[in-house]
């Protein structure tokens, strides 16, 4: 692997000097995705299924091979991927289907971690069905209490949904433990892999995981594709939630049967640009090496955070072990709100996420009412950018302590 993975995406070729942290919300994309995507615009961008001409062949080979190379990356079965419009979509399909088994008695754990969109679905479920909503804690170390799990988790608990890698805090969820504390109750277990997918090998027949869901465009992959993942016994035990063309095998004015899994849960014309492009991205990222990609973030998160150590008046929110975090570094400096701060690293070109992150209850739990500062990062990232963003937040400190 070269020093520089940044000749595989265009948008250095514009913005040379951009320093770009702000992965966990969406990863740059590298060239062979943007063309094929162009490609298949451009050269057969037809409907899939059905199509009795060349074009629509294409097309639907295209889209299957993307569900083998996705499938092949997580080690599941193809006709254990659904795609999706992203890890929301997925979170609220799999909350509105399990949740109409779900009733007063019951109750679905999380974490205090959670993303909005691993909380708000569940939520919702819980005030229409009565069931009983639990968050397990977190430690002093901003790691899962797994003490709590298993207080929290109990004879009564029927979901049990967590995020593998808190988007905030960069924290792995110790996903063998609590998948086990969950399946010794018979409960159903879920993981949010939106930001674990990008940053660590994935292998869901040993997590024993029974749902995973993850975003392609936190993969290097486009926008508005997902994928939810799901053994194929609960996938054919799960009721569709969405309904439409191509996910039935017969219908009548009256009743309806549907088709086998995957096809039963994507209704209507798919994002089909996005599935090829999001398959392309995997074979990119596999192409590059995931072994090295996590090697190569891995020292530079540590260099990250040894320079973030040495500011003045900045605390990482977060683990102090650098081992511990996993693409995402949190900051918060006292006086400066984190606005501030993204303005004065954008005057340098230094591109972060401020504020609370789609995590609200965790900053309120923190006392952390404007959020953090998070930088993170991807497989493009390099010593450069730390160093760039470094100097903008010494000025920014200098800045505000001359007015304070």
């Amino acid at each position: 692997m070269k020093d520089s993975l940044k000749q595989h995406f265009p948008i250095y070729t514009s913005s040379p000097d951009l320093a770009y942290f702000d992965t966990g919300a969406s990863a740059l994309k590298p060239q062979v995705v943007v063309d094929k995507i162009r490609e298949y615009y451009s050269d057969y961008g037809v409907n899939i299924h059905r199509g009795l001409y060349e074009a629509s062949d294409r097309a639907t080979t295209e889209h299957d091979t993307a569900r083998n190379i996705i499938a092949q990356f997580i080690h599941a079965e193809p006709e254990e991927i659904v795609f999706t419009y992203g890890t929301t979509h997925g979170l609220n399909m799999l909350a509105t289907s399990l949740g109409q088994d779900l009733k007063k008695g019951d109750n679905i754990v999380l974490t205090a971690w959670e993303h909005h969109a691993n909380l708000i679905p569940w939520q919702q479920i819980a005030k229409k069905t009565g069931a009983e909503l639990r968050f397990v804690d977190i430690d002093t170390d901003y790691q899962i209490d797994i003490k709590d799990a298993k207080k929290k988790i109990d004879s009564n608990t029927k979901i049990v949904s967590f995020g593998h890698v808190s988007n905030t805090l960069g924290s792995l969820a110790p996903a063998n433990e609590l998948i086990g504390l969950a399946k010794h109750v018979h409960a159903i277990t879920i993981i949010d892999a939106a930001q674990s997918i990008v940053h660590l090998k994935t292998d869901v027949k040993k997590l024993d995981v029974d749902f995973l869901v993850f975003s392609g465009h936190k993969l290097y992959g486009p926008t508005g594709i997902g994928v939810l993942y799901g053994k194929k016994e609960k996938l054919e035990q799960l009721s569709p939630v969405s309904f439409g063309g191509d996910m039935i095998l017969d219908v009548s004015y009256n009743s309806a049967e549907w088709h086998d899994v995957p096809y039963r849960f994507e209704p209507g014309t798919p994002n089909i640009a996005g599935a090829i492009g999001l398959g392309a991205a995997v074979a990119f990222v596999q192409s590059i090496g995931l072994d090295e990609i996590i090697a190569r973030e891995d020292k530079l998160t540590n260099y990250l955070i040894n320079q973030l150590s040495s500011l003045l008046n900045v605390q990482i929110i977060g683990s102090s072990d650098p081992p511990k975090h996993h693409g995402v570094v949190s900051i918060n400096i006292a006086g400066i709100h984190t606005h501030d701060i993204a303005e004065i690293l954008n005057r340098h070109n230094v591109a972060i996420r401020v504020g609370s992150h789609c995590a609200m209850p965790l900053m309120k739990k923190l006392g952390l009412p404007g959020g953090t500062a998070r930088f993170s990062i991807g497989m493009y990232t390099d010593e450069k950018d730390v160093d760039t963003a470094m100097t903008a937040l010494k000025q920014a400190i200098d800045l505000f302590t001359q007015i304070m």
